[in-house]
C-alpha cells in the first residue's frame, strides 16, 4: 500500500460457456420468469480499496467481506449487478457475457494475484432489464460489452462475499465525464431490480487519492478524516442532495477524489434504494493512511 498504483481500464475475451454455468443462468431466468425470487430492500456501496484485498487478511476490510453471507446480507439473490469504478465509458454500459472473465487490471502485485480467477456466470437476462429500465427513464443510449469479464473492482470484493462464485453477476460501467446528480438518476431508474431479487452493489473507495497514500498503519490525515465525516453525516441523515453535489458541498472534495470514478457507484446505490432510503455504516476502516474502507447499506422506505 505505500507504493502509487496505476489501474489500467482493460478488457477481456470471454471463453466457451461450461454447462454448470449454462444451467446457473437457466435456472436464474426461469426463477425471474416463475416469480420465484424473493424481493430485496437493500442496495450496497462497498469500499475495495487495494486489489491485495483479495489476499490479505489483515486489511480490516478482509473480516467484513468475507463475513457478508454470515452477518450483513444473508439473503441469497437471484443475480448481483456491481458498478465498479473501474470501467469508466461514455455512456453507460453491461457486460453482456455468458461466462464472467477475471480481468487483472492491475500491475506490479504479487505473482499469485495473477492466478486469482473468479468465473462467475454472466447475468444476460440482467443485462438486457438494465438496458430496459435505464432507455425508459431517458438515458438515450446503453451499450453492450460481449467480450468484457469482470475488473478487480467487481471480484475482489465478490471473491469473499460470494466465494463459491455461482451467483449470475452482471457489471454497469460508470461514466466519470457526467456528475453524482446522474449517477443518482440512474441507480433511480434501476430500483426495480430490487424487486426481482437483484442485489445492486456499487464498488469504489471511500476516499480514493492514490498520491495520497502513507505507510500501513499511518492514520488518517486531516482532510480524509474531515471529508468522511461529512459524509456519512450526509448519508446518514438523508442528506442525498448534497452528496450527489459533492464537489460543492464536502470539504476536501478534490483531495478525497482527484478523479469521481470510485465515488459515482455509491450514487447509484444511493439513488437505486429510493429517494427516501435509510443509511447505514456497515464496515468503516482505513488502510494505507488515507484509504478509506467505509462501506454502506441503503434500505428502501416502503412507507412512502
Amino acid at each position: 500500500m505505500n507504493s502509487i498504483f496505476r489501474f489500467c481500464h482493460s478488457s477481456a475475451n470471454s471463453k466457451p460457456r461450461k454447462e454448470k454455468e449454462t444451467e446457473i443462468a437457466k435456472k436464474t431466468e426461469e426463477n425471474i420468469n416463475n416469480n420465484s425470487i424473493m424481493a430485496l430492500k437493500e442496495t450496497f456501496y462497498i469500499s475495495h480499496g487495494s486489489p491485495t484485498l483479495a489476499i490479505d487478511d489483515s486489511i480490516p476490510a478482509w473480516k467484513f467481506l468475507n463475513s457478508w453471507k454470515e452477518e450483513v446480507f444473508p439473503h441469497r439473490p437471484s443475480s448481483i449487478l456491481i458498478i465498479s469504478g473501474h470501467w469508466d465509458t461514455h455512456v453507460p454500459t453491461v457486460n453482456a457475457v455468458d461466462r464472467n472473465d477475471t480481468i487483472y487490471d492491475f500491475y506490479g502485485f504479487p505473482k499469485n494475484m495473477y492466478k486469482l480467477k473468479y468465473p462467475a456466470p454472466g447475468a444476460l437476462h440482467l443485462a438486457k432489464r438494465v438496458k430496459e429500465l435505464l432507455t425508459a427513464s431517458g438515458f438515450s443510449r446503453v451499450d453492450e460489452d460481449r467480450k468484457r469479464g469482470l475488473d478487480h473492482g467487481a471480484w475482489v470484493p465478490l471473491m469473499l462475499m460470494y466465494p463459491d462464485a455461482d451467483i449470475p453477476v452482471c457489471q454497469l460501467s460508470v461514466s466519470s465525464s457526467m456528475g453524482g446528480t446522474y449517477h443518482y438518476e440512474m441507480g433511480k431508474a434501476l430500483a426495480p431490480l430490487k424487486d426481482e431479487g437483484v442485489l445492486i452493489i456499487g464498488s469504489g473507495s471511500a476516499t480514493h487519492n492514490l498520491r495520497a497514500i502513507g505507510p500501513r498503519n499511518s492514520p488518517p490525515p486531516p482532510w480524509a478524516v474531515d471529508f468522511m465525516s461529512w459524509l456519512k453525516s450526509s448519508l446518514l441523515h438523508g442528506r442525498y442532495e448534497e452528496v450527489n453535489q459533492y464537489e460543492e458541498k464536502a470539504p476536501y472534495a478534490k483531495m478525497a477524489h482527484p478523479w469521481p470514478d470510485h465515488f459515482f457507484p455509491l450514487h447509484v446505490a444511493m439513488g437505486a434504494a429510493g429517494e427516501n432510503a435509510k443509511a447505514k455504516v456497515v464496515h468503516d476502516s482505513w488502510d494505507g493512511g488515507s484509504i478509506s474502507y467505509a462501506s454502506f447499506g441503503f434500505t428502501a422506505d416502503n412507507t412512502s
